[in-house]
């Protein structure tokens, strides 16, 4: 938590004016008292009114001033948590945007969104608590104990006493406490992964009639969570009690060493009412104090769990720039090809076994590459390690002879294009969406996109560039939003374009026509297709196989229907001739 508070150094001012009003108005509240004492020992013995109205005034003054003191106080404190939680909330977002997908994978969704959402708040919580409470609070309590050393030294004693009793019943529970909580928002991990997971598939499970086991898995995962948060509330709950148990037994010696006082003439009834009332006043602050010690452990734990994710790095680091070795091989004609793997082999972030294994073959400027094979083959992890989403464990992948860990981030991004498995778009206009592949695209680029990725009669069917379209493409259908990431691909006019699985919603025909295009682009980028349909990649000028994470076969249609076993498997599969006896009824 200590960590975060850099976020803080913008508001210096704030957090130094917020506590110092919070100390004025404690400040005020302490001489109550005194003043209550002096209507009673002056005011009521002499039944002198005027004076108990004077004091009265005072009274009324000292509690406006307090007010304004506290009103200008929240004002300082809340400005300075807000503005706290909002430059946090910034650095979170811009910190994950710089992981690669092996920490997204590793952290999972859902604990970025609890940790940006609901730890960031208890985090600004903890923060406006702190700056409002934490010093008060102990001021006003020793503050009224010293106020109590001036009144009677013997009685002040008890208020010794009572303070440390309660400032060890604190700590303990908080000891105790913080742990549990850090807990707590690790169940509320799990519940809203679940949740997350059962939204994002809820027709899967409706087509498998699957809702009374998510239902059941839903009901567990809550179980554990209210377990523990009773668990933690129930440590939590004793605070309170074991305050009052302390304060209340304080008041009656009080009361009874006051009483003793007052008979022996050491003491009169005014000093023992304002001991009563200082010993009231610290009730009320270890009160708020033990409230403050709870919210501050809750803010503790999500501090801590934040700081977990500034902690982790990204596993892949760029350069600043090119080297002067990998200019000179870029400004040279020297007829490399654009994409080499290079023996490559893939093993995922706690995984077991290899995901790719020794992938090796090249790739020249403008050629077509399919790349096909069944499910969990490796296809999408193959294409992945191009843009470096995924860094190679095991040898190389090369772009124009230069290793793609040895490029800029921005200089690698601008020369893929890469259509993702799963098509998202984002809440704005079309127009809006297309730029995210190139902030300064002008319309007759964008539409130069469109027409190529087949998705003209949609544009013009929505109202032209600036039709809306809902968060992750709602209002579209699923081929449409697929031809809609591609032209935002293509608008990067990239040296290599990626269409991972990128056209499993089109027709046959539409999916022919947006290959053919692509084939005519002007500037000959190579095409890397992947997909599960052997028509989409027959006319490739090399098909890569895979099976299990290996390539078992490489060459063109008619090659490998020839001599790969795997390819014409797929290809049967798919155009399975019909028998003899069913061409005979036909």
């Amino acid at each position: 938590m200590r960590k975060l508070l850099v976020y803080l150094k913008d508001y210096k001012k704030e957090c130094v004016l917020a506590p110092l009003f919070k100390m004025l108005e404690a400040s005020f509240e302490l001489i109550v008292p005194l003043v209550c004492a002096s209507i009673i020992d002056v005011g009521i013995a002499n039944s002198d009114q005027p004076y108990i109205y004077k004091m009265c005034l005072v009274l009324i003054g000292l509690a406006l001033v307090g007010l304004a003191s506290s009103i200008t106080a929240q004002f300082f404190a809340a400005k300075a948590a807000v503005g706290f939680a909002t430059q946090l909330r910034h650095a979170l977002f811009a910190h994950i945007q710089r992981f690669s997908f092996t920490e997204i994978d590793t952290l999972g969704t859902s604990t970025m969104i609890t940790r940006m959402t609901s730890d960031v708040n208890q985090a600004q919580t903890g923060v406006n608590m702190v700056l409002r409470l934490f010093l008060r609070s102990p001021f006003v309590v020793f503050g009224a104990m010293l106020m109590a050393f001036t009144i009677d030294v013997r009685s002040a004693l008890i208020f010794v006493v009572a303070i440390l009793l309660l400032f060890m019943v604190v700590f303990s529970i908080t000891l105790v406490n913080i742990p549990m909580i850090r807990k707590v928002q690790q169940k509320l991990d799990q519940v809203l992964n679940l949740t997350r997971e059962n939204l994002l598939g809820v027709r899967v499970i409706r087509a498998f009639c699957k809702e009374e086991d998510e239902v059941r898995r839903f009901v567990a995962r809550n179980e554990a969570l209210t377990k523990q948060q009773k668990k933690s509330g129930s440590i939590s709950a004793l605070m309170n009690p074991v305050t009052y148990v302390i304060i209340n037994i304080a008041i009656l010696r009080l009361i009874w060493t006051g009483t003793l006082q007052v008979e022996a003439g050491i003491l009169t009834q005014g000093q023992v009412i304002a001991l009563y009332n200082y010993m009231s006043q610290i009730l009320v602050e270890l009160i708020k104090l033990a409230n403050l010690i709870i919210t501050l452990n809750k803010a503790l734990a999500s501090g801590n769990r934040i700081a977990d994710v500034f902690e982790m790095s990204s596993s892949m680091t760029y350069p600043e720039e090119l080297s002067q070795k990998s200019v000179d091989i870029l400004s040279k004609e020297n007829g490399t090809d654009t994409v080499t793997f290079r023996h490559v082999s893939l093993n995922y972030h706690n995984a077991e076994e290899e995901a790719l294994t020794d992938i090796d073959f090249s790739a020249k400027k403008g050629e077509i590459i399919g790349i096909i094979g069944g499910t969990g083959s490796g296809k999408s992890s193959l294409v992945n390690m191009i843009p470096r989403y995924y860094d190679a464990t095991g040898g190389e992948v090369l772009l124009h002879g230069i290793p793609v860990r040895d490029y800029p981030e921005k200089e690698l991004t601008r020369r893929i294009g890469m259509v993702l498995q799963k098509a998202v778009l984002f809440k704005g206009t079309i127009a809006s969406n297309l730029q995210l592949g190139r902030r300064d695209a002008t319309e007759a680029e964008m539409w130069d996109a469109i027409r190529v990725a087949q998705a003209e009669d949609i544009v013009k069917g929505k109202g032209g560039l600036r039709a809306k379209i809902d968060q992750g493409g709602k209002n579209l259908s699923g081929g449409q939003r697929q031809r809609m990431t591609i032209a935002r691909a293509l608008i990067k006019k990239p040296e290599i374009l990626i269409l991972d699985d990128s056209a499993s919603a089109l027709d046959m025909a539409t999916d022919a026509r947006l290959r053919a295009a692509i084939r005519e682009l002007p500037d000959k980028p190579t095409v890397f297709i992947v997909s599960q349909r052997t028509s989409a990649i027959k006319d490739a000028d090399q098909i890569i196989v895979l099976d299990d994470g290996r390539m078992v076969g490489r060459g063109t249609h008619d090659s490998l229907l020839t001599d790969c076993e795997v390819y014409r498997e797929i290809y049967d599969s798919q155009y399975r001739s019909n028998t003899p006896k069913e061409a005979q009824h036909e």
